[in-house]
Protein backbone atom coordinates (compact mmCIF):
# COMPACT_ATOMS: atom_id res chain seq x y z
CA UNK A 1 0.00 0.00 0.00
CA UNK A 2 2.44 2.60 -0.82
CA UNK A 3 1.82 6.32 -1.05
CA UNK A 4 -1.40 6.03 0.66
CA UNK A 5 -2.44 7.57 4.03
CA UNK A 6 -5.98 6.40 6.27
CA UNK A 7 -7.14 8.81 8.03
CA UNK A 8 -10.46 9.65 9.74
CA UNK A 9 -12.56 12.15 8.17
CA UNK A 10 -12.53 15.76 10.10
CA UNK A 11 -15.58 16.24 11.94
CA UNK A 12 -15.74 20.01 11.81
CA UNK A 13 -15.43 19.98 7.45
CA UNK A 14 -15.99 19.07 4.12
CA UNK A 15 -17.36 19.87 1.51
CA UNK A 16 -19.92 18.88 -1.44
CA UNK A 17 -16.90 17.62 -3.76
CA UNK A 18 -15.56 15.79 -1.12
CA UNK A 19 -18.74 13.85 -0.13
CA UNK A 20 -19.32 13.43 -4.29
CA UNK A 21 -15.88 11.60 -4.60
CA UNK A 22 -16.98 9.04 -2.44
CA UNK A 23 -20.19 8.64 -4.09
CA UNK A 24 -18.17 8.06 -7.24
CA UNK A 25 -16.00 5.68 -5.02
CA UNK A 26 -19.19 3.83 -4.76
CA UNK A 27 -20.65 3.56 -7.66
CA UNK A 28 -17.09 2.25 -9.61
CA UNK A 29 -16.88 0.12 -6.69
CA UNK A 30 -20.19 -1.34 -7.40
CA UNK A 31 -19.62 -2.02 -11.49
CA UNK A 32 -17.80 -5.30 -10.76
CA UNK A 33 -20.76 -6.97 -9.52
CA UNK A 34 -22.58 -6.52 -13.02
CA UNK A 35 -20.51 -9.15 -13.79
CA UNK A 36 -21.48 -11.52 -11.26
CA UNK A 37 -25.12 -10.84 -12.52
CA UNK A 38 -25.76 -8.37 -9.59
CA UNK A 39 -27.18 -5.54 -11.86
CA UNK A 40 -29.15 -4.54 -9.12
CA UNK A 41 -26.13 -4.00 -6.25
CA UNK A 42 -24.18 -2.15 -9.01
CA UNK A 43 -27.35 0.57 -9.75
CA UNK A 44 -27.91 0.92 -6.07
CA UNK A 45 -27.48 4.50 -5.49
CA UNK A 46 -24.62 5.11 -3.01
CA UNK A 47 -25.13 6.71 0.35
CA UNK A 48 -26.34 10.80 0.22
CA UNK A 49 -24.23 13.32 0.95
CA UNK A 50 -26.40 13.84 4.15
CA UNK A 51 -25.40 10.41 5.15
CA UNK A 52 -22.12 10.27 4.59
CA UNK A 53 -21.93 13.80 6.29
CA UNK A 54 -23.41 12.71 9.55
CA UNK A 55 -20.68 9.73 9.43
CA UNK A 56 -18.02 12.31 8.85
CA UNK A 57 -19.72 14.61 11.36
CA UNK A 58 -20.06 11.79 14.56
CA UNK A 59 -16.24 10.38 13.03
CA UNK A 60 -17.50 7.12 11.77
CA UNK A 61 -15.89 7.98 8.60
CA UNK A 62 -11.91 7.40 7.64
CA UNK A 63 -10.42 7.66 4.05
CA UNK A 64 -7.80 6.11 2.23
CA UNK A 65 -5.74 9.32 -0.03
CA UNK A 66 -3.00 9.67 -1.80
CA UNK A 67 -0.10 11.21 0.34
CA UNK A 68 0.07 14.62 0.41
CA UNK A 69 -3.85 14.59 -1.58
CA UNK A 70 -6.76 16.22 0.32
CA UNK A 71 -10.06 14.30 0.83
CA UNK A 72 -11.84 15.23 -2.65
CA UNK A 73 -9.04 12.83 -3.73
CA UNK A 74 -10.21 9.92 -1.20
CA UNK A 75 -9.70 6.47 -3.45
CA UNK A 76 -11.36 4.38 -0.62
CA UNK A 77 -13.66 5.01 2.46
CA UNK A 78 -15.15 3.26 5.36
CA UNK A 79 -18.42 3.63 6.99
CA UNK A 80 -18.55 2.32 10.86
CA UNK A 81 -21.50 2.27 13.15
CA UNK A 82 -21.88 0.91 16.96
CA UNK A 83 -23.58 -2.05 17.19
CA UNK A 84 -24.42 -3.77 20.48
CA UNK A 85 -21.18 -2.21 21.53
CA UNK A 86 -18.92 -3.19 18.86
CA UNK A 87 -17.44 -1.76 15.50
CA UNK A 88 -19.64 -2.53 12.76
CA UNK A 89 -18.41 -1.87 9.00
CA UNK A 90 -21.35 -0.62 7.15
CA UNK A 91 -19.41 -0.07 4.49
CA UNK A 92 -15.76 -0.34 3.09
CA UNK A 93 -15.40 0.57 -0.71
CA UNK A 94 -12.08 1.02 -2.25
CA UNK A 95 -12.13 2.72 -6.09
CA UNK A 96 -11.21 -0.40 -8.74
CA UNK A 97 -8.28 1.61 -9.90
CA UNK A 98 -6.77 1.63 -6.21
CA UNK A 99 -8.09 -2.35 -5.19
CA UNK A 100 -5.48 -5.16 -4.43
CA UNK A 101 -3.04 -2.92 -2.68
CA UNK A 102 -4.27 -3.28 0.58
CA UNK A 103 -6.37 -0.28 0.64
CA UNK A 104 -9.51 -2.37 2.28
CA UNK A 105 -7.45 -4.02 4.75
CA UNK A 106 -5.36 -0.70 6.08
CA UNK A 107 -9.33 1.07 6.17
CA UNK A 108 -10.84 -2.03 8.18
CA UNK A 109 -7.94 -2.16 10.72
CA UNK A 110 -7.89 1.59 11.00
CA UNK A 111 -11.77 1.26 12.22
CA UNK A 112 -10.36 -1.03 14.89
CA UNK A 113 -10.99 -0.19 18.61
CA UNK A 114 -8.55 -2.25 21.10
CA UNK A 115 -10.51 -4.81 22.72
CA UNK A 116 -13.47 -4.69 20.77
CA UNK A 117 -14.95 -6.33 18.24
CA UNK A 118 -15.60 -5.92 14.46
CA UNK A 119 -18.97 -7.18 12.31
CA UNK A 120 -20.29 -6.78 8.76
CA UNK A 121 -22.89 -8.71 6.52
CA UNK A 122 -21.97 -9.26 3.44
CA UNK A 123 -22.31 -11.25 0.30
CA UNK A 124 -21.27 -14.93 0.79
CA UNK A 125 -20.14 -15.81 -3.01
CA UNK A 126 -18.91 -12.80 -4.04
CA UNK A 127 -14.99 -13.14 -3.88
CA UNK A 128 -14.15 -9.56 -2.82
CA UNK A 129 -16.65 -10.02 0.32
CA UNK A 130 -17.07 -13.34 2.58
CA UNK A 131 -13.85 -14.86 1.03
CA UNK A 132 -11.79 -11.93 1.40
CA UNK A 133 -12.89 -11.29 4.95
CA UNK A 134 -12.35 -14.60 5.87
CA UNK A 135 -8.84 -14.08 5.34
CA UNK A 136 -8.49 -10.82 7.07
CA UNK A 137 -10.15 -12.41 10.82
CA UNK A 138 -13.70 -12.47 10.09
CA UNK A 139 -15.31 -15.57 10.59
CA UNK A 140 -19.30 -16.69 9.83
CA UNK A 141 -21.73 -16.11 12.49
CA UNK A 142 -24.38 -18.62 13.26
CA UNK A 143 -27.92 -17.70 13.60
CA UNK A 144 -27.70 -17.83 17.33
CA UNK A 145 -24.67 -16.11 17.99
CA UNK A 146 -26.31 -12.95 15.95
CA UNK A 147 -27.19 -9.99 18.65
CA UNK A 148 -29.67 -7.86 18.34
CA UNK A 149 -28.33 -5.42 16.39
CA UNK A 150 -26.84 -7.63 13.99
CA UNK A 151 -30.34 -8.92 13.83
CA UNK A 152 -31.82 -5.67 13.03
CA UNK A 153 -29.30 -4.98 10.07
CA UNK A 154 -30.04 -8.42 8.65
CA UNK A 155 -34.22 -8.17 9.35
CA UNK A 156 -33.61 -4.18 7.23
CA UNK A 157 -30.96 -6.11 4.03
CA UNK A 158 -34.32 -8.93 3.66
CA UNK A 159 -36.36 -6.05 3.37
CA UNK A 160 -34.27 -4.23 1.11
CA UNK A 161 -34.27 -7.47 -0.89
CA UNK A 162 -30.12 -8.07 -0.55
CA UNK A 163 -31.20 -11.62 0.59
CA UNK A 164 -31.72 -12.77 -3.43
CA UNK A 165 -27.84 -13.66 -3.19
CA UNK A 166 -26.71 -15.45 -0.11
CA UNK A 167 -25.48 -13.29 2.67
CA UNK A 168 -23.43 -13.40 6.02
CA UNK A 169 -23.07 -11.70 9.49
CA UNK A 170 -19.10 -12.17 9.51
CA UNK A 171 -17.04 -11.06 13.11
CA UNK A 172 -13.13 -10.11 13.76
CA UNK A 173 -12.71 -11.08 17.02
CA UNK A 174 -11.59 -7.83 19.62
CA UNK A 175 -7.64 -7.15 18.88
CA UNK A 176 -5.52 -6.36 22.02
CA UNK A 177 -3.74 -3.18 19.93
CA UNK A 178 -4.89 -1.63 17.36
CA UNK A 179 -4.90 2.01 15.67
CA UNK A 180 -8.01 3.44 17.23
CA UNK A 181 -8.24 5.65 14.77
CA UNK A 182 -10.70 8.18 14.89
Amino acid sequence: MTDIVIAAAATDGGTAAELERLREIERAAGEPFRALGMAAIADDAPPSPAVLDGYRRAGRLWLALPDGAGPDAAVGYLLADEVDGGVHIEQVSVHPAWGRRGIGRALIDAAARPGTAQTLTTFTEVPWNAPYYARLGFRPLTETELTPGLRAIRAHERELGLDRWPRVCMRRPAADTGPAAG
